[in-house]
This record gives structure tokens, C-alpha cells and sequence, in this order.
């Protein structure tokens, strides 16, 4: 008789600081909305070029190799996701939108775009912090 189990993969233990981690680098991104909340700054400019975004970046890939395989990876990749296309989306809106300031029409587009642009970065910055503090999953889109 042969002997029919298939050997398992040891589970991958987490850090435990690692929740904490992750929760600080949404704190930081909250900071940096906050910021732009509050001050005369926009939230999108906060966002994209504000130290506490920044700082959360970097800690995300500093410790994006940990997170590989843990429920946290798809936080490390959301959060990196919501910066980089932030940027992307933000470039793209003030290219648009300085042409037509010749006709006027440029600061309601760059505006409403900047506005829409910073609705996105709260939600996503929601969403994911309360799938974080609720232990559901992110959508997964592959690999950033």
C-alpha cells in the first residue's frame, strides 16, 4: 500500500509587527489627507508630494518582501497602487488641463479633476484600512 498524503508547506509565520506596520502606513496616508484637509493645501497635492505619503511609500517597499504571502501583501500592493496611480491620474489631470486655460475652461477641469482625483484617494485609503481592521480581503489585480 502506498501511502497516499502529499507533504504540506509549513505555514508562513508573520511578523506581528507587521499589522501594526501596515496600519501606520495608512495612518500616514490619512496624515497626509488630513493635511490637505485642513490647510490651505489640497488633499491631492497632500497626497502625492506631502512627507507623511512619502514616507509611507518607502516603507512599503521596504518591507514589501515580508508582507509576500501573508494576508498583508495585498495591502503593501493597494497602498502602492493608490500612490503611484494618484501620481499617474494627477500629471495627467494638470497636462489636460493647462491647454484649455487659455480658453478658461482649464481651472474648471483641472479643479473638478483634482476634486474627483482626491474622492479616489479617500476611498481608497478607506476601503482598505477597514479591510485591514476587518480582516477581509483587497481585490487582487496581480503583481504592482
Amino acid at each position: 500500500m502506498s501511502d497516499s498524503t502529499t507533504p504540506t508547506t509549513p505555514a508562513r509565520t508573520v511578523d506581528a509587527s507587521l499589522r501594526q506596520y501596515t496600519n501606520l502606513i495608512y495612518a500616514l496616508h490619512a496624515l497626509a489627507v488630513l493635511i490637505g484637509v485642513l490647510t490651505h493645501a489640497r488633499i491631492t497635492h497632500t497626497f502625492i508630494f506631502g512627507v507623511p505619503s512619502l514616507v509611507a511609500v518607502i516603507m512599503n517597499y521596504v518591507r514589501r518582501k515580508d508582507a509576500e504571502g501573508t494576508a498583508f501583501a495585498p495591502h503593501f500592493r493597494w497602498q502602492i497602487r493608490t500612490f503611484w496611480f494618484a501620481v499617474l491620474w494627477y500629471f495627467i489631470i494638470v497636462i489636460l488641463s493647462l491647454p484649455l486655460m487659455l480658453a478658461l475652461i482649464g481651472f474648471i477641469t483641472l479643479r473638478l479633476g483634482l476634486a474627483l482625483l482626491a474622492v479616489w484617494v479617500v476611498y481608497r485609503l478607506v476601503r482598505g484600512w477597514l479591510a485591514l481592521r476587518d480582516g477581509k480581503p483587497l481585490p487582487s489585480m496581480g503583481t504592482p
